[in-house]
C-alpha cells in the first residue's frame, strides 16, 4: 500500500473523523473506503468522457437520459429543436440561454448515440398518441 499526505479542510476533517467514529473505523480506513466507493461510482459510470458536459440522470421513470450536465434538458430535446423544428445550434442557444458551445456539444453526442436517443424519441412520441 503507498502512503499519501492529504490536506483537508479543517471542517470536513471534523465531519469524517465522526463518521469514522460512528462506523466504527478509523478515520484513515474512512477516507480509503470513500475515496474506492467514489472510483467504483466513476467507473461505473455511463458519462461518455468525450462529451464533459453531458451526464446521465435517472428520470422519474427509473430511465436513464442524458442531459445537459447541471440543466437538466435532455439531449433528445435538442436533437428534436435542430432536427425537427430546423433550429441551428444559435438559435437552441438562445432559446434556452445557454452557450452556443454547449448546443453544438449535445449535438454531437447525439450523433455519436443516435440509436440510443432515436429510440427514446419514438418511445415518447409512441406514449403521447396513446394519451392523445
Amino acid at each position: 500500500m503507498s502512503r499519501y499526505a492529504l490536506s483537508l479542510p479543517l471542517e470536513l476533517k471534523r465531519q469524517a473523523e465522526a463518521l469514522a467514529e460512528q462506523q466504527g473505523v478509523s478515520l484513515n480506513q474512512f477516507i480509503l473506503w470513500s475515496v474506492a466507493e467514489k472510483v467504483g461510482d466513476l467507473k461505473r459510470s455511463l458519462d461518455d468522457p468525450n462529451f464533459p458536459n453531458i451526464a446521465y440522470r435517472r428520470g422519474t421513470s427509473g430511465i436513464l437520459t442524458p442531459v445537459l450536465r447541471g440543466t437538466g434538458i435532455r439531449v433528445q430535446t435538442i436533437a428534436i429543436n435542430a432536427f425537427q423544428w430546423g433550429m441551428n445550434p444559435a438559435q437552441i442557444a438562445d432559446e434556452y440561454d445557454l452557450p452556443e458551445s454547449l448546443m453544438k456539444e449535445a449535438l454531437a453526442f447525439y450523433d455519436a448515440h443516435r440509436t440510443e436517443i432515436d429510440t427514446a424519441i419514438l418511445a415518447e412520441e409512441a406514449i403521447e398518441s396513446v394519451h392523445a
